[in-house]
Parts: structure tokens; sequence; C-alpha cells
């Protein structure tokens, strides 16, 4: 076995991952035994981290983008000394771990899994964590920017992203590659481990691109590595050299050999995806001058090297508290809200007195009212939209975010995709609010971030407006029919669709306390009549009594609300008494007690309407085998708003019918 500590530890990476993955008989090992001599430059010789302290704010960011690769993250992460066991590793991929196969930034209470210390983003959908990278660094870029004052730089990290080939080819990968040039982010720094090797087999049969010309032309610092293998000096000065490049975000593309080490397999696909064996490993072993018969071996001299990262982490975030302290006493109310802002906290006073309305407006405009006023309380609330800001009314007073982190309007330009990723990527930093803003059919370019952000119970606030057939004259491209329901099946996604611009307020407010999850607001385009109270009471419940009656239950969301109360008027001239609830939320109201829900929905009247501008699959959950659901299942089409409801049957008429229907049915 070699006594020079670089190449000892480096091969420690590399066997932790082997003997993991082949205990497991599951993963990935190829890329944990070509990357680690770049992960253990960076982890070792650069990486400002504090393995006693996960959560220190000023820490550098490390995201594994190839996710798939997680053996190298949690053989780093044990071997610096997080609280992440050996047995952990032991134990990589099965029940409970904490070393699932992809990193999991936060498990919270879905069964089987727990939350892994120093693990920064979830990643396995690729280009996903490189997208999420450009996000934490506009938010640490902002945070200085607010924050820092001269002599008192109390935000100063950066983000590292390794990256993979394939992670290179995702669009959404190139969507924010574009926006962190545009935006020249030089606190960023991408390892791309060009192995030349996917899963199918070399990276030939599907891309001959110059990819440092491409990143190049998007505004990217570029360097390379002609030999990541063994060559450590080279990435050192890479590493180097792309953290004094401040004026651009850095890619360093280093060439390495999948599998490094393995006879058989090293440089070729079949190192990818599965466990090599044992006699390969055992060869491998042997190759790389380790006891073959040894498993989870770490030898002491490798421990006490990995653990002098606990030495630095302490040291450096003991200098940055100093900073702080020096901080409170010349800052002290800029420390105060950035105490606030790191623990995700709001302002006291917040949501009091936000706009309540009287008049006619569309919720998109009141949601703009509403955005308006809550940016000047929560200065850690930013975001911004998919070159849609004049239709999504979500541009806000304060400029736009540049090259500087002023400003608290991102402009994402027509990148859907990265936008939600880049803006979990904000959340994953934290110290700020994002919200992120699209045309309500586009939420089907931004599903990835959408699901990951349920997944991880990210507050994560998503506006989306024209909400339905109603847009109009655009037709049914952009008439969004199934969307809804889509969603609603999201776990952990709550989707807000008010009725008019009080439930528009009631949303907001919902969006910004609810901390375990994500919110979808879905506005409308069109003027809608005001049909509730200031602060529409109620509202905060998912859905609400909004007019009494005792002979149908009409349930309604967004637009058609006022179409259930305007066909409530006309029942009513035929002696018939409805109940128009209001239901903004699915998800919120089904978490309330069953009381209240029995309240508002009583189980023993069962002559029920709903009425919603979207496919009717789901409804019976409200109405049941005996109600009627109206809604539109088949695309829209081309027409004044107005009209088009109409045609498709959203129309007071439509709900009559259905009411003295589902009352003679019995």
């Amino acid at each position: 076995m070699t006594t020079d500590l670089p190449t000892l530890s480096i091969n420690t990476i590399r066997t932790l991952a082997m003997d993991a993955i082949q205990k497991a008989n599951s993963g990935h090992p190829g890329l944990p035994m070509g990357c680690a001599p770049m992960a253990y430059t960076l982890w070792q010789r650069h990486l400002k981290h504090d393995p006693k302290c996960p959560h220190w704010f000023d820490r550098d960011r490390f995201v594994l983008s190839a996710g798939h690769g997680s053996m190298l993250l949690y053989s780093l992460l044990h071997l610096t000394g997080y609280e992440l066991p050996l047995s952990e590793l032991e134990n990589f991929r099965q029940w409970g771990s904490r070393t699932p196969g992809h990193p999991e930034w936060q498990s919270g209470d879905h069964p089987g899994a727990h939350e892994t210390p120093g693990v920064e983003a979830t990643t396995g959908p690729l280009g996903q964590g490189a997208a999420n990278a450009v996000g934490m660094a506009l938010a640490e870029r902002y945070l200085a920017t607010h924050f820092n004052r001269p002599g008192h730089d109390i935000i100063d990290h950066h983000t590292f992203a390794l990256v993979s080939d394939g992670d290179v080819m995702e669009g959404v990968a190139m969507e924010a590659a574009s926006i962190a040039g545009h935006l020249g982010l030089g606190k960023l720094v991408y390892l791309y481990d060009a192995n030349q090797i996917t899963l199918d087999g070399p990276l030939s049969l599907v891309m001959s691109e110059d990819v440092g010309a491409r990143y190049q032309a998007q505004g990217w610092h570029v360097l390379h590595v002609e030999n990541g293998d063994t060559d450590l000096e080279a990435l050192d000065a890479a590493i180097r050299a792309a953290k004094d490049e401040t004026a651009k975000p850095s890619i360093i593309i280093i060439r390495t050999t999948i599998g490094y080490g393995s006879p058989k397999k090293a440089g070729t696909s079949s190192a990818h995806g599965s466990p090599l064996g044992d006699a390969e490993i055992a060869a491998t072993k042997t190759k790389l001058g380790w006891d073959p018969e040894a498993k989870f071996l770490i030898p002491d001299a490798v421990k006490q090297h990995f653990g002098e990262a606990v030495k630095r982490g302490a040291t450096s975030h003991a200098a940055w508290r100093e900073k702080l302290a020096a901080y409170k006493l010349a800052f002290p109310e800029l420390a105060m809200e950035l105490d606030l802002a790191v623990r995700g906290e709001l302002p006291a006073g917040w949501d009091a007195n936000l706009p309540s309305f009287t008049a006619p407006i569309a919720t998109r405009s009141a949601s703009g009212k509403v955005m308006a006023e809550l940016t000047k309380r929560i200065p850690w609330l930013f975001g911004g939209d998919a070159d849609l800001g004049g239709s999504t009314k979500t541009i806000v007073p304060g400029g736009d975010y540049n090259h500087e982190g002023a400003g608290r309007n991102l402009r994402f330009g027509i990148r859907e995709h990265a936008m939600g990723a880049i803006g979990n990527g904000m959340l994953y930093h934290g110290g700020v609010r994002p919200f992120v803003a699209t045309f309500f059919v586009f939420s089907d370019y931004m599903r990835p971030p959408v699901r990951l952000a349920s997944l991880n119970k990210q507050p994560a606030i998503f506006v989306w407006t024209h909400d339905s057939v109603g847009l109009g004259e655009d037709g049914p491209t952009h008439q969004p029919v199934e969307h809804l329901m889509a969603l609603r099946v999201v776990p952990n996604l709550s989707i807000f669709r008010p009725a008019d611009g009080n439930e528009t307020t009631a949303g907001w407010r919902y969006a910004l306390a609810n901390a375990h999850g994500p919110t979808g607001l879905v506005l409308s385009r069109q003027d809608l009549p005001i049909v509730t109270q200031p602060g529409a009471p109620g509202a905060e419940k998912g859905a609400y009594v909004l007019a009494d009656g005792t002979d149908v239950i009409i349930i309604a969301t967004g637009s058609e609300v006022s179409l259930a109360l305007a066909a409530r008027d006309e029942l009513a001239k035929d002696k018939v008494s409805a109940r128009v609830v209001s239901m903004p939320c699915w998800e919120l109201f089904a978490a309330q007690p069953v009381a209240y829900r029995e309240s508002v929905l009583p189980h023993d009247r069962r002559r029920r309407v709903s009425v919603e501008a979207g496919v009717t699959m789901g409804w019976r959950e409200w109405i049941g085998d005996r109600g009627i659901a109206i809604g539109i299942d088949r695309y829209g089409a081309s027409a004044p708003g107005e009209i088009v409801l109409e045609k498709l049957g959203i129309s007071t008429a439509a709900v009559v019918a259905a009411c003295k229907r589902v009352i003679s049915e019995g």
C-alpha cells in the first residue's frame, strides 16, 4: 500500500464506494472512482466548511449534480467528520439509511429516509443540481449586496458543483448556464467530469460538440485539466484560478477515467451503473495497492488526514463568528434582519393591513399589488418571471437584479425549467424567499423542479397566471385544462386558486406562512367581481361557506365562484336554496379537522355540483357518486375568453341545470 497520503486518501474514497455499492448490489461506482482526485483536491485544499456545523451560513456550497455518484459524497462526508458513521456507508441504499441512492437534502417525514448532514441539494435528475447551484450563487450575491458593508463582508462564499456529461447535455443545465453567464456569477464553479462515457456507451454516440466553446460563448471562464486521474497540482491550480475569477462563472473541464483502476471496466459504460462484482473489486484493489480482502478499510493515516477538515472548519467558522460579532455591534438593525432571513422567518407585521379589494380585478393584478406591499416589508423576498412580468404582474419595486446583485426582479428569460430549479437552489442556499412566475400552461415546462420542491417540502412560491380557457384568443396551446388536477396529485404541493382579489391576498398570506411545502398561486387573466369580504375569512382553511342554502351545494374555485353565486341567485327564483362553497385550496381543506370539513360539506347532504374550468377528474372526492361535475374534458379554442367559457359549458345556465338535475335524481 502506498505511503503517499493524497493517493492513499483518494484510493480510500474509491474503495469505500466500491465496497458500499457491492454490498448494496446496486449503485454507480464509476463516477466516485474517476472523480475521487478532483473531489479530494477541492475538499482538502479549497472548500470552506465546518463538518461539526453543517448549516454554518457562510460555508461554501458543494452540489453533486451527478447525483448517481452519491457514494463519492457520502465517503467525503464520513471521512471529513460529518455525522455520517461508517455504518451508514455500509447500509447504502437501504431502508432507513442516511445514504439513499441519490443525495437528499431533506427527507422530512417520508418513510424510510433521514436527513443526511452535509448534503446541500437533492440531486439525481440530471441538470437539476447544476441549475440549483446557479440559484445558490444568485442568493449569495443578493445577500452579500444587501447585507455586506465596507470592511464587513459577512456573506462571502463560493458555490461548487460537480457536473457530468449527462448534466451538460440536459436542457435545464444549458438554460441555467446561460443565465449564470449573463449575470456574471463569479463565485460559481463547475467541476465537469468529462469521462466521455454514458450509460449506453461512449459519449460519441450522442454528442460531439465542444462543451468548452459552448460555455465560453455563454460567458463562462473555461479551464481544462487534461489528466484528472493523477495530476493533483493541475486540479489545484485550476480550482484556484476559478476562485480568482470574479467577473464570470467558471467551468473546469476535467478529463477522467470512469471506474479508474478497474482492470476490465475502467473507461467503459459497464462501470457506470452497476456494481463491479467481487472478483473485479479484488483485482481493482490489488491494482491500486490495496488489500483485496479488506472491506470498508480506512487507514489510520487517512483518518487523521481527512480529520484535519474538522479543525480547519472550526477555525474558519470561529473567525466568521468574530466578524459577525463586530457586524452586530456596527449594524445592529441589519444584523437582526440577517438573523431573521437566515432562520427563514418573517418580520413582525409582515402581513398586517395587506391590500383588500372592492372593485373587479384580475387575480393576477391583485397579486401584483399584494406583492408590491410584501416586498417592502420582507427584503429577502425576491424573484422573477420567465419573460412575462408585464403579464404575470410580478414586477415589484426595486429594479432588476444585476451583475452587482442589486435589484428585486430576476429576469429569467424564456427559461421556465431553469427558473424553477434556480428558485429551488435559492431555497437550498437559505436567507432568501424566492418566487417564480409564468403562465399556468407553462408549469409543464417546470414540472421537475416543482416535484423536487415538493419532495423536499421546500417553501417555494410558484405564481402561475392565465389560469383557464378564460384567457381567450391565444387558444388551446396556451389554455390550461388538465393542469390543476395534474398538480393537485403532487404530494406536499398546495394549489391555491383564488376567487377574487381578497382571496388572492389570503393566498399570498398562506404561501408565505407555509414553511412545509411549496404553494402554487393560480391566477386569472380576466377581471373577476369581488365576492368575498376583506381578508376573505375562511379562505385560510382551504374551503368555506360563502353563501348558505339547504337544497344543493355548489362547490367552485377561482373565476367560477362568481358564476356559482349567480347560479344560486337564479335558483332562488325557483325557490331552490343553494349553498355556495368557495374551495381555493383542496390540499388545505383536506388538512382541516373532520368537524370543520363536515360543517362545510356535511356527509348527509349529497346533492352537490362542482364547477371548475378544467378537467373533472378528481372532483368525485368532494361531490361523491351522486354529484355532478361541470368542467372541461377537452382542449380549448381560440376566441374571446367569455365566448370560450360559454361554448364549453362553463356558464350560469349549466350550473342551474346541473343543480336541478341532481335534486331531481335525489
